[in-house]
């Protein structure tokens, strides 16, 4: 194939393939945590990963699924990262797809832990908190409307969700790379603000302040919680300054990535579109 002279491609044609096997079984939450791997899929993700220095193990790709040219560029670009390289047939790629457009294209990636002693402290920092967001597809697009927004970092607590489930990779567009990331419980967020001076901006209907009339220029992090209840008690009670955002039709709330997005870009409206640039306090 065009492009892909200079590198090793193995091809692989039937189901029965341990390598193949093994793929297919990081569609499960369990499988993926035993091996440390999940799964990639489509250009632009694996663009990414690359991009942010991932460990990408092995690809699977199919020409006749390709969306552009540049594939074998990136192709060739994973492989002299370390990667091996499978050519296999559609419907191969089909059984190993987690989604039914794959573009061609699927990997297995190491996974990488995040801590909240390696979230980066910034000053006048910008954070998001997700609380025990439990849909994969809203919190891969919390993950790119915070990277959009120029947030210093994501906190993800009491996840009900796998960070690494390929839907949430997929709906983040490769974002979950890009941003500064932490899984956590809520018990060791909040001293984690109040040691770091990071005012904590809660989301509820229920709040008397709207969230634009709120200064968003001081170092904070915005909360938002699940989908069915919003944020606990607990974060309500704790956090600094309780907002809403106004509803004005029949409905009461709004998708929590959506509301997010709201939030984020009101953060980087005040601060004059110069969010994640802030200097890392020593």
């Amino acid at each position: 194939m065009p492009g892909m002279d200079f590198m090793e491609v193995l091809k692989i044609t039937s189901t029965q393939n341990k390598t193949v096997k093994e793929a297919v079984k990081l569609r499960d939450r369990r499988d993926r945590e035993a091996a440390n791997l999940t799964l990639l899929e489509g250009y632009r993700e694996l663009s990414r990963a690359l991009e942010y220095g991932r460990t990408i193990k092995e690809v699977f790709f199919c020409p006749e699924q390709f969306l552009g040219v540049n594939e074998p560029a990136l192709l060739e670009a994973l492989y002299q990262h370390g990667a091996k390289i499978f050519q296999v047939p559609d419907f191969l790629l089909n059984k190993m797809a987690y989604r039914d457009r794959p573009e061609g294209l699927i990997a297995t990636m190491t996974m990488v832990k995040h801590d909240l002693a390696s979230m980066p402290v910034v000053e006048n920092g910008f954070y998001m908190i997700a609380e025990a967001v439990e849909k994969p597809g809203n919190l891969g697009s919390i993950l790119r409307s915070a990277d959009a927004a120029g947030v210093d970092g994501l906190i993800i607590c009491d996840r009900r969700t796998d960070i690494y489930n390929p839907n949430v990779i997929r709906a983040s567009t490769g974002a979950l790379f890009a941003v500064p990331l932490a899984v956590t419980e809520t018990s060791e967020v909040l001293p984690w603000l109040k040691n770091n001076k990071i005012l904590s901006i809660a989301t509820s209907p229920h709040a008397e302040p709207v969230y634009t009339d709120i200064d968003l220029t001081r170092s904070l992090a915005v909360v938002v919680g699940t989908e069915q209840v919003g944020l606990s008690e607990e974060w309500l009670n704790a956090a600094d300054i309780n907002v809403r955002i106004p509803m004005l039709g029949k409905i009461d709330s709004l998708n929590v990535a959506t509301a997010a997005t709201i939030l984020l870009y009101e953060v980087a409206r005040q601060r004059n579109w110069r969010c994640g640039t802030g200097k890392v306090k020593l």
